[in-house]
């Protein structure tokens, strides 16, 4: 390796300064290049954010930082209680996030108030499916994203009565993301949830720079005795978009070793707790 070439930065090792992705040592760059990895999280704050879905601003920086440099535009076209765009403007980020529920969109508010460090922070009241008109009336239309992170509904698994709902009622959380029309999760026929799911992120890809990743955090569903693959279903049909088809790098898998074990099917029939989440990468990338 030539000299002048790199920055040497002790025990992190060695940043490249023909890095063009992220601000990562070579060191750093292989560690997150594990598919797999183990994030135990904090246990949740006290302050009412009370999201039934809330992912952890600690993963989600990590994600950012892989895949940015400083300065940079993120999205998070799901935003909910705002972690992504906590993370981006901690770490010197900009970012915009969508949330179509009012509660959720008051909570990120005030909690970008209270924690903002630096970075320009946008959250943007109504539904992704008006992605460009909202980035239009909010003055952003020009902004092309580097970045995309997000996690969607897990279909309509939020509104089911099943043992884990049970358990977030009882701790105070919200077991219907909203009542709105446009929510997704409010969608019960699994095939239009798929393809609904799709068309928004048709919109981001419109908003996104070339060779641009994009990260879903997202899972496949139990419901009435079968294992719904949503989280291939959609890499699949990301991929299969005509001219804004998404190209599918890889994925990472987030292991929950934090969750505590539910008594499902013993003595009757197989039933896995899941303890995992699927961080799927895909890329938009010119057509060959």
């Amino acid at each position: 390796m030539a000299e002048g070439k790199y920055i040497d930065l002790g025990d992190r090792g060695k940043l490249s300064l023909r890095n063009k992705l992220n601000e990562l040592t070579g060191k750093e760059w292989i560690k997150f290049s594990k598919s797999w990895f183990i994030h135990t999280p904090r246990a949740r704050d006290k302050s009412g954010i009370l999201h039934p879905a809330k992912f952890p601003e600690s993963l989600v920086k990590e994600f950012i930082e892989f895949f940015t440099k400083r300065n940079q535009w993120v999205l998070d076209p799901f935003m909910g209680t705002g972690s992504a765009l906590i993370a981006a403007s901690e770490i010197g980020r900009n970012a915009v996030g969508i949330e179509l529920s009012k509660k959720y969109f008051d909570i990120t508010k005030r909690r970008i108030e209270e924690n903002l460090s630096s970075g320009k922070t946008f959250p943007l009241h109504g539904s992704s499916e008006d992605l460009s008109l909202l980035l239009e009336k909010n003055n952003l239309k020009d902004i092309r994203f580097d970045y995309v992170i997000t996690s969607p509904p897990y279909w309509n698994q939020l509104k089911r009565n099943y043992i884990r709902q049970k358990s977030r009622d009882e701790k105070g959380l919200d077991t219907i993301y909203s009542v709105d029309d446009k929510d997704i999760g409010n969608i019960d026929d699994y095939n239009e949830f798929i393809e609904k799911q799709a068309r928004i992120f048709d919109k981001v890809f419109d908003v996104t720079k070339d060779k641009g990743y994009l990260t879903i955090i997202t899972n496949n569903v139990y419901f009435e005795g079968r294992l719904y693959p949503l989280a291939f279903d959609t890499a699949i049909s990301l991929t299969k978009r005509g001219e804004k088809s998404w190209t599918l790098k890889d994925e990472k898998i987030w292991l929950q070793n934090d969750k505590a074990l539910i008594a499902l099917g013993v003595n009757s029939a197989w039933v896995a707790n899941r303890h995992h989440q699927y961080c799927l990468i895909l890329r938009k990338e010119k057509k060959r």
